[in-house]
């Protein structure tokens, strides 16, 4: 007797065979085996013909759906029909979650089991949960299949009826969703919140105290018994005071004023008040606040969160990452309680075991939250990971832990001064019992150092003190516009809204960014004009599409469905056929939208129209009777795009580039100019005899207005020859990549060797000896690793021709697939976890068959390659200096 157990990924595959009695057989599923169909070719041939064949979606028959098997599973399938040959019983042992139950169901329909077929579910991997699974297998849920299939047949008939629409009004390659395009929104919203945002100005005054020889800092915070103007009285609509706010504006000469006229008086502290405070510690993990909390502290992405946790679970680490629970079972409350008395003592334990409620809508409470897998808890130093893993399993291990531990006792001090009719105010806090704060600080790498740095203490003071000034400073202060959106707050408030599920925004934002509706800027999430566009476009004609609190109706139905308590195929029909239902409206807005118009993004106190076009977005002015255009440079966000930005991107298509001087050597101009990549120098006008004249990228620390024609010089003479190399005799050079100035060492057959230059080094004046240093240093970031030895992103399956495996690593320039010694770089636009066998098969022979025609073009004639170069010439002017 043999017994067939399915699991989605050959990790987990390698871990659960520990846990299993020799006959059982474990094969992994390689995620979905079956979907709605991915494209054209994917189409079955008996419905081509179909209206509603690119749907993948019977529409007309009570939506049903067609499933097909991707190229790249066919032979996975055919495997998994050969193991369950030779067995006398299946367990379909996917995730937990809906995901999971739903590949169970696919798998089974498509395997059509002969032989006794069970459901076996489990939150972690551990030789006892397997064991407890084993005897408590059920049969699949078909309701949680309908429910999750509903969310699949939604999902498509929202992307596919609407991104066509964008490609035709827009551009091609826009997509729509009915999470995403609510997504898009918010950051649009809040983009334009900064735009139509005013700043104010506002003084006051900051003393320098001392009481005993030490010393304290206080603020104006009253004059003359009114309120002192600060930030939050100011309406960032007009950068005013706040009509009927009774404080006190300080101008600058107010201040200063103030400041002379308080010099040599006597302070006097009026007033001591101390309030006792008790701080909880923080559940464990979900999902969400996982998300939220390793980009805050980790600045992990919630797409590499996400990656990064599923192989922890899967190695056996922690538990079930996709959840919305803040359960802890008693194993788990009591592993952590034991950690806490072990590591910190008994004081640091709570009196009693902390057990947490979920508060979110549609929470599993069967499910329990992150946490560290196991009836005892490895600590992060006991777990034998590096890297990223050790880092998040380190953040999920303390939160657990942390959970467990006493309540943080604290003492917020106020103290009022008085000198003159001048208000002061000094605010302290003291940790009497820093409790959980021991192990776990949120947003915090280091709880020892975050409890100094929460600390301030104060003098002992008291009622009738006379404190020393030492110094009076007076200080201005401008209002800040709302932050942007991070992934951190984003994904919070997705959550709060309920709009879509914790468990898909990972590939949510990841699918914002790969579409170019965002950029991600030192952790912030900037709209771009696209995004103005695509939302201006659906708040017109599809307002619902992008109404939150349409989509959080929409994902309780949802939820209901998969409660039983909503029936899915009514409202499939009333969505997509009623009288207001998607398709209609489609057909009856498709002739309103006016494609000009659509492409246009119209912003506040701009005359210059802003367009999307092929290129990319540009600026449309008349000049007279002729139109003038220029391309916006892709780090000038909408926020910033001001009439004085018009006129510098104007500048040089009406009256010409900047002129910096001639070049020493070749008495060529040298002109500086702006293009989509960002201000650049070059050499020489464009002309037949010269297509591409020589240009150097402007290094983003070097403000264009600073660039004299010495430095243009340096930039046009990059690559600088720095020397070889004493050990290699390798060359080693300075130039400016995609990425910003770096050094490179030639190592010949061993490649290059790159390093980043500092922000203190000159890519200009960098020296051997600086580059020897660099050099030297061990290599940070993704590339540290050779492939060979560090974890694949992503197993794809084996390769049909040789069946060697096909992977997708992380690289010095991102994720990349590798079949033996051929990487081809996983496309732009395209996620990880988009990424199938039958679509990196393609991508290797298209790189294989690139590779051999560049082979044979070296060995035709020099007229071919002079086509070529006046052809790259040509794309690489429309790069650095298109007029859309």
């Amino acid at each position: 007797m043999s017994t067939l157990v399915i699991v989605e990924s050959p990790t987990k595959a390698r871990t659960i065979r520990n846990y299993l009695p020799k006959d059982y057989r474990v094969e992994a599923s390689m995620g979905h085996v079956r979907d709605l169909p991915q494209s054209a070719s994917e189409i079955p041939t008996t419905i081509k013909g179909e209206k509603w064949a690119q749907l993948g979606v019977n529409v007309d028959a009570d939506f049903e759906p067609v499933y097909v098997v991707p190229k790249d599973k066919k032979k996975i399938v055919t495997q998994l029909k050969d193991a369950l040959k030779e067995a006398t019983e299946l367990i379909l042992a996917t995730d937990e979650d809906r995901e999971g139950e739903s590949i169970s169901w696919h798998l089974y329909q498509l395997l059509k089991p002969k032989v006794p077929t069970k459901r076996m579910v489990f939150h972690e991997i551990t030789q006892e949960a397997i064991k407890k699974a084993l005897k408590n297998c059920r049969n699949i849920d078909e309701q949680l299949v309908r429910a999750q299939e509903t969310r699949r047949i939604l999902d498509r008939l929202v992307g596919y009826t609407l991104s066509p629409l964008l490609w035709e009004k827009i551009a091609w390659g826009l997509s729509a969703g009915r999470v995403q395009s609510v997504a898009v929104r918010l950051l649009v919203k809040k983009e334009r919140l900064r735009r139509a945002f005013h700043e104010g100005t506002y003084w006051d005054l900051k003393a320098y105290l001392e009481q005993g020889k030490a010393p304290f800092t206080s603020q104006l915070v009253t004059l003359d018994g009114t309120k002192v103007a600060n930030g939050s009285d100011f309406d960032p609509a007009t950068g005013q005071i706040t009509a009927g706010r009774n404080v006190v504006l300080l101008k600058e000469a107010d201040a200063v004023a103030l400041k002379e006229r308080l010099a040599g008086k006597t302070w006097n502290v009026s007033d001591i008040e101390e309030r006792p405070v008790t701080r909880k510690p923080s559940p464990p993990f979900t999902t969400s606040t996982l998300q939220q909390e390793s980009n805050r502290k980790l600045r992990l992405s919630a797409r590499d969160t996400m990656r990064i946790a599923q192989n922890l679970y899967e190695q056996g680490y922690i538990t079930y990452m996709r959840t919305d629970s803040v359960h802890l079972s008693e194993q788990a409350i009591a592993a952590a309680r034991d950690c806490v008395e072990k590591l910190y003592g008994k004081q640091y334990l709570s009196p009693q075991p902390r057990q947490y409620t979920t508060k979110s809508k549609g929470a599993q409470e069967a499910h329990e939250a992150i946490r560290p897998a196991g009836s005892t808890f490895r600590t992060p130093q006991e777990t034998g990971l590096s890297g990223r893993e050790l880092a998040l399993y380190d953040l999920i291990w303390k939160r657990t832990v942390a959970c467990q531990m006493a309540d943080s006792r604290q003492t917020q001090i106020t103290v009022q001064l008085q000198v003159e009719d001048a208000g002061f105010r000094s605010s302290g806090k003291r940790i009497d019992f820093p409790g959980y704060l021991r192990a776990y600080v949120e947003g915090s790498d280091d709880p020892e150092a975050a409890l100094e740095d929460q600390e301030i203490i104060l003098p002992n003071l008291k009622v009738g003190d006379h404190p020393n000034c030492k110094e009076l400073e007076a200080v201005d202060h401008e209002t800040q516009p709302p932050a942007r959106y991070t992934e951190a707050t984003l994904v919070k408030t997705l959550e709060s809204e309920g709009i879509g599920r914790p468990s898909t925004y990972a590939s949510i934002i990841g699918t914002i960014i790969d579409k170019g509706y965002a950029q991600l800027v030192s952790n912030a999430l900037i709209p771009t004009f696209t995004a103005f566009a695509v939302t201006s476009l659906l708040e017109k004609h599809f307002p619902d599409i992008v109404d939150p609190s349409f989509t959080s109706k929409m994902e309780q139905t949802l939820d209901d469905i998969a409660d039983g308590e909503a029936n899915w195929l009514p409202y499939l029909r009333e969505f997509y056929l009623g009288d207001k239902g998607l398709e209609t409206l489609v057909k009856e807005q498709k002739s309103q939208i006016d494609a000009t118009k659509a492409r246009t993004v119209e912003l506040e106190n701009l005359d210059a129209k802003v367009r999307i076009g092929k290129y990319g977005p540009y600026i449309e002015v008349e000049n007279g009777e002729s139109v003038v255009t220029a391309s916006i440079p892709k780090d000038l966000t909408p926020a910033d795009l001001d009439p004085k930005q018009v006129e510098v991107l104007l500048k040089q298509k009406t009256t010409g580039p900047d002129e910096l001087g001639r070049h020493p050597e070749t008495g060529e101009t040298i002109y500086i100019k702006i293009g989509t990549y960002g201000p650049y120098v070059q050499l020489g006008d464009k002309t037949e005899e010269n297509p591409k004249p020589k240009q150097a990228s402007i290094p983003k620390n070097v403000p264009k207005e600073n660039v004299t024609l010495e430095i243009a010089v340096g930039l046009l003479a990059l690559p600088r020859v720095l020397g070889t190399h004493p050990a290699t005799g390798g060359r080693i050079q300075a130039s400016i990549g995609p990425y910003g100035p770096y050094i490179v060492h030639d190592q010949g057959k061993e490649g290059k060797d790159y390093r980043s230059l500092k922000a203190a080094d000159n890519v200009l004046t960098v020296s051997l000896e600086r580059a020897l240093e660099l050099l030297s240093e061990p290599k940070k970031g993704r590339s540290s690793a050779n492939s060979k030895s560090k974890a694949a992103l992503r197993e794809l399956g084996n390769h049909p021709e040789d069946d060697s495996p096909v992977n997708i690593y992380d690289g010095p320039y991102g994720p990349y697939i590798k079949h033996g010694k051929t990487n081809v770089s996983v496309p732009e636009g395209q996620s990880v976890e988009d990424m199938t066998l039958s679509k990196a098969l393609e991508l290797l022979v298209s790189k294989t068959s690139s590779s051999k025609k560049s082979t044979r073009k070296t060995s035709k004639t020099t007229s071919s390659g002079a086509k070529s170069t006046a052809k790259s010439s040509k794309t690489a002017a429309k790069k650095n200096d298109s007029s859309n």
